[in-house]
C-alpha cells in the first residue's frame, strides 16, 4: 500500500466504527500560548478532556500534523542519524469522549493491524501499565502472555501535565528483528523493534497534591505513527525508505549529483535525511501562519532552517537549495493538506529569502568555529567562543554542539548560558526609560478601570506622592499593549491639574501630573478625559486591526503582529514578513482597508472566558502573550477581524473615516513595518503632500536643468578622462609605411563619447593618421574610425569602418573623415583589431 492508501484507510476503517472524521489542527496552535507547536493529535481536544468543552460527536478519528522539537519531546538530535525520529510526523488518532473504552479500543486496534492490514501477528507486542489488569486481559484474547508485557509509569502512563486528566496506556510495538527475538527490546528505544501505536485510557485526574481521583467518564486517546507504520506496511527497516520521504530524497540526489546512501554512517545519507526531515517541518509550520524569527516558535524555525543550511553544505551547495524541494512535498502531501498548496509560493520565498541571509556569514562562522577549535583544552569548546558564534555569525548553540560533535569535542553550554545572561542584562540596562517611569515607586493600592464607557468621573483619592496620584477608579486609560495613554485633567480641592501620562504599576492606575499636588489621601477628585485625543487614539486602534487583516489578506497568512504604537497623531504596526512590501501590495492593502472602513460595521466588543474564546479559530490571539482567565474579543464584521484586544475603539468602522499608509519599511530582518493615518490625520496628510507638490513644482525645472548639467559635465570629464590616453595611443602606433594605424577597444559609455574620442584621436594625429575605436554594448559591438584630412581620398573612413564592420557580421558607413558602423560578432572583434594595419594597408 502507498503512503496514500496507508493513511484513507486507518480513516476508512474508523468512519466504518461511527467516527467523525475531524480535520487536522494547525501545527501553530494560536489559541493555545501554553504550546510552541502542536504536538500530539489531543491538542485540539484538550479542553473536552480537561472538561472544559465539549463536541457535537462523541467518537473522533484523524490525521493530526505534529511538530516536536523543543521540552520533552524533543528529538532533533536523532533525526537522520537513526530511521525513525523526526520533527515533523503524522499522528493517525481515534478519540472516544465518554464513549467506548478499553474493550473498543483494543478490539478495533488488533482488527485493524491484523485483519485490515494483515500484519503478522508473532511480529506485534503489547506492553500495558503494571497494574491495569483490565488491559492485559483483553490482550490475552489475541496474543500469547509472551507477547504481553507490563512496564511502569515512564513508559505505560500518560499524562496531560503535573495536574489534571490522565490514565494508563497500552503501547502496541513492531518486531522488525530477522529472528523475531525483539521481546527484549520493548521500550528500549531501539530500531528494530519500535513502538506503532499508543492507546491512552484517560480515567484519572491528578490533584494538586499527587493524588489520583477517578474521572466522572472516561476516555480513549490514540496516536499512530504514520510515518512508521508506513516502514511496516511496506517493509522498510527506514521511515526514509518509504514513499513518504523517497520523492525528497531523489530530489535532493537531482539537485546535488550525489546518490543517496541508507547506511546511518553516511554523512551523505544523514545530511540527506535530515534536509528532507527539516523542510518538511518549515512548510508546514510556515504555510500555518510561523515564520523563522528571533524568539520563541520563530526562533525554533530558524534554527531547523540553519542546521538544514548546515547539512546542505556538506553535499557541497553553496546556494539556497531547500526551497527547490518544497514543489515535491506539496505533489506528494498537498491533496491530504491544501493549506501547503495554497502557501506554496510564500513557503518558497520565505525559507529561500533564509537561506541566502544564513548562507552570507555560514562560511566565516564555520571558519571562526574551525580557529576556535585548534588546541582546544580538554576538548571543550569554551563558552564565550559558542556565544561569539551565536551572536556574530547567527549560529544556534545546538548548530555548534552538532559541529563540535562531529569534531570530537564538547561545548561548554554553561559558560554559554552565563555570557547569554550578561547579553540579556546588558540590554535590559541600556534601554532607558523616562524620568517619570523610573520615579513611580512600588503602589499597593487597586485601581478600577471605568474608561470603556465613560470619559469622566468622581473618584477616591487612594495615594499621593508629588506629582503622581492614584484614585479608586479612573476613566484614564493607562499605556498598553501599544496604545498610548489618555491625556485630560484632574479637579482637586479646586486645583486643576493636566494629566500628563498615565501607568499601570501593580494594580494601581497611576496619574502623573503636570506639578506637585497637596496631600489629599481620601479626599476626591474629578478625572476628566480628553475626549478629542481619545477619539483619535480609538480610531486608530480600530484602523490596526483592520490593516492586520488586510496585510494577512494580500501578503498571506504568516503576518503576525510584532509590535504596534497607537498614538492620536499616526499608528504604527509592525508586523512578520520576508521582503519589501511593494506599491502594489500596499495599494490593495489601502483599498480593502477602506472597503472595510466604509462598510461601517459595528464593532463588537464582548467578554469571554480565554477557553471559550481558545475553541474559535477566527480569534487572533498570539504566542507569548499573557492573557487572564476572562479577555475581551473585538471584532469588525465576524468573517473579517476577531482579534483579543484591551485597548479602546470606535463603535462603528465607518467612524475611522480613512485611513492612509504613509510608510512601509524594514526595521530587522524578517519584521517590516507600516506607518499609517486616519481620520483628521488623512487631512493633514494631503494638505501636507499639495505642499510639498507645489515647492516640486517650482523646482522640477531648475533640477532638470541642474542633472542635465552634471550629465554633461560627468561625460565631458570622462571623455577627457580617455582623451588623455591618446599620447600612449599614438605612441604605439603601428606604422603602414609612413601611415600610423590606432586599432583599440575602449571604455566609452555610448556611441557619443565614442565619437568625441575618435574626434580628439584625429586632431592629435594632425596628419598620416588613421584610428579604429571599438566598444561592447551589451551583445553588440559599436565602431567608430577616423581619417587625417591627408588620407580621406585615399583612405576614406566609410570604406574602411564598412570592411571592419562586415568582419564582425555587420555594417556601417559615413563620411570620409569619420564614420561609425556595428557588428555583431563579439569573438571576432580582437582578430579584427590585430588585422586593422593590414585592411589600411590593403588600400
Amino acid at each position: 500500500m502507498t503512503a496514500k492508501e496507508i493513511r484513507q484507510s486507518f480513516l476508512d476503517f474508523f468512519k466504518g466504527k461511527e467516527h467523525s472524521i475531524v480535520p487536522s489542527a494547525p501545527v501553530v496552535p494560536h489559541g493555545d500560548p501554553t504550546l510552541l507547536f502542536t504536538n500530539a493529535g489531543m491538542n485540539q481536544f484538550k479542553d473536552v478532556f480537561l472538561g472544559q468543552g465539549k463536541r457535537d460527536f462523541n467518537r473522533a478519528a484523524d490525521t493530526q500534523k505534529c511538530i516536536r522539537v523543543s521540552g520533552k519531546h524533543n528529538d532533533l538530535e536523532e533525526v537522520g542519524v537513526d530511521t525513525y525520529h523526526h520533527t515533523f510526523f503524522e499522528m493517525l488518532g481515534n478519540w472516544s469522549f465518554g464513549d467506548y473504552y478499553k474493550k473498543e479500543a483494543i478490539d478495533w486496534a488488533w482488527e485493524l493491524l491484523t485483519e485490515v492490514w494483515k500484519l503478522p501477528t508473532d511480529r506485534l507486542y503489547a506492553t500495558v501499565f503494571e497494574s491495569d489488569d483490565e488491559a492485559l486481559e483483553l490482550w490475552k484474547q489475541y496474543l500469547p502472555e509472551s507477547q504481553i508485557q507490563r512496564h511502569g509509569a515512564k513508559d505505560n502512563f500518560w499524562e496531560m501535565g503535573e495536574t489534571g486528566p490522565c490514565g494508563p496506556c497500552s503501547e502496541i510495538h513492531y518486531d522488525m528483528t530477522k529472528d523475531k527475538s525483539g521481546a527484549k527490546l520493548v521500550n528500549m528505544d531501539s530500531p528494530e523493534v519500535i513502538e506503532i501505536w499508543n492507546l491512552v485510557f484517560i480515567q484519572y485526574n491528578r490533584k494538586a497534591d499527587g493524588t489520583l481521583e477517578n474521572l466522572s467518564a472516561t476516555h480513549v486517546d490514540t496516536g499512530m505513527g504514520f510515518e512508521r507504520i508506513c516502514a511496516v506496511m511496506q517493509g522498510k527497516t527506514s521511515n526514509y525508505d518509504t514513499d513518504v520521504f523517497m520523492p525528497i530524497l531523489r530530489n535532493i540526489e537531482e539537485l546535488s549529483g550525489k546518490k543517496y546512501n541508507p547506511e546511518l554512517t553516511d554523512k551523505t545519507g544523514i545530511a540527506m535525511r535530515v534536509i528532507a526531515d527539516h523542510v518538511r517541518t518549515l512548510t508546514f509550520a510556515i504555510a500555518d501562519g510561523a515564520i523563522p524569527g528571533n524568539e520563541g516558535r520563530s526562533y525554533v524555525l530558524r534554527r531547523i532552517l540553519r542546521r538544514g543550511c548546515r547539512f546542505a553544505r556538506t553535499l557541497g551547495f553553496r546556494e539556497p537549495m531547500m526551497f527547490k524541494l518544497v514543489p515535491t512535498l506539496v505533489e506528494s502531501m498537498g491533496e491530504q493538506f491544501p493549506e501547503i498548496m495554497r502557501q506554496q509560493t510564500t513557503v518558497e520565498k520565505i525559507i529561500k529569502g533564509e537561506e541566502e541571509s544564513f548562507l552570507q556569514t555560514l562560511d566565516r562562522g564555520i571558519e571562526k568555529f574551525e580557529e576556535m577549535t585548534t588546541d582546544l583544552k580538554d576538548n571543550t569548546l569554551d563558552g564565550a567562543d559558542a556565544f561569539m558564534l551565536y551572536d556574530t555569525f547567527g549560529f544556534p548553540l545546538d548548530l555548534t554542539e552538532l559541529m563540535a560533535r562531529e569534531a570530537g569535542y564538547k561545548v561548554d553550554i554553561e559558560g554559554f548560558n552565563a555570557n547569554m545572561k550578561e547579553q540579556k542584562e546588558r540590554s535590559r540596562a541600556a534601554r532607558k526609560v523616562t524620568s517619570q517611569e523610573a520615579e513611580i515607586p512600588e503602589v499597593s493600592e487597586k485601581s478600577t478601570f471605568i474608561g470603556y464607557d465613560t470619559l469622566e468621573a468622581e473618584a477616591k483619592i487612594l495615594w499621593m506622592s508629588d506629582n503622581k496620584v492614584v484614585l479608586d477608579k479612573t476613566p484614564f486609560y493607562a499605556e498598553s499593549g501599544g496604545q498610548m495613554s489618555d491625556n485630560g485633567t484632574l479637579v482637586i480641592a479646586a486645583n486643576k491639574y493636566d494629566v500628563l501620562d498615565v501607568k499601570k504599576v501593580g494594580d494601581a492606575i497611576v496619574h502623573i501630573c503636570d506639578r506637585d499636588l497637596e496631600l489629599l489621601i481620601g479626599g476626591a477628585a474629578l478625572a476628566k478625559v480628553d475626549e478629542k485625543r481619545r477619539q483619535a487614539i480609538k480610531r486608530n486602534h480600530s484602523a490596526t486591526h483592520i490593516l492586520h487583516e488586510a496585510l494577512r489578506t494580500i501578503l498571506g497568512n504568516h503576518v503576525q503582529q510584532a509590535g504596534s504604537l497607537v498614538s492620536p497623531d499616526y499608528l504604527r504596526f509592525d508586523f512578520n514578513h520576508f521582503e519589501k512590501v511593494t506599491n502594489e501590495q500596499l495599494e490593495q492593502i489601502e483599498l480593502l482597508a477602506n472597503d472595510k472602513i466604509l462598510e461601517a460595521h459595528r464593532v463588537n466588543i464582548e467578554e469571554k472566558s480565554i477557553e471559550d474564546a481558545q475553541k474559535n479559530d477566527k480569534i487572533k490571539m498570539f504566542f507569548g502573550d499573557k492573557y487572564g482567565s476572562t479577555v475581551r474579543v473585538v471584532t469588525m464584521d465576524p468573517s473579517y477581524s476577531m482579534e483579543l484586544c484591551g485597548g479602546t475603539h470606535v463603535s462603528n468602522t465607518a467612524e475611522i473615516g480613512l485611513v492612509k499608509i504613509t510608510s512601509e519599511s524594514s526595521i530587522a530582518a524578517g519584521v517590516r513595518r507600516l506607518e499609517a493615518v486616519t481620520g483628521k490625520g488623512v487631512e493633514l496628510y494631503i494638505a501636507e503632500q499639495n505642499a510639498k507638490m507645489k515647492d516640486k513644482d517650482a523646482t522640477i525645472a531648475e533640477l532638470h536643468h541642474k542633472i542635465k548639467q552634471m550629465e554633461k559635465e560627468m561625460s565631458e570629464l570622462k571623455v577627457q578622462g580617455m582623451a588623455s590616453l591618446v599620447p600612449d595611443m599614438i605612441a604605439n602606433a603601428e606604422l603602414v609605411g609612413e601611415i600610423r594605424v590606432i586599432a583599440k577597444e575602449v571604455e566609452a559609455e555610448d556611441m557619443d563619447q565614442l565619437r568625441d574620442l575618435g574626434e580628439e584621436l584625429r586632431n592629435s594625429f594632425a596628419k598620416q593618421g588613421i584610428g579604429l575605436l571599438a566598444r561592447i554594448d551589451g551583445d553588440k559591438v559599436q565602431l567608430v574610425c577616423v581619417v587625417t584630412d591627408d588620407l580621406v581620398k585615399s583612405h576614406p573612413a566609410g570604406k574602411l569602418v564598412g570592411a571592419a564592420a562586415k568582419a564582425l557580421g555587420g555594417g556601417g558607413g559615413g563620411k570620409p573623415h569619420m564614420a561609425t558602423a556595428g557588428g555583431r560578432d563579439l569573438t571576432k572583434l580582437p582578430e579584427l583589431l590585430a588585422s586593422f594595419a593590414e585592411m589600411v594597408k590593403n588600400r
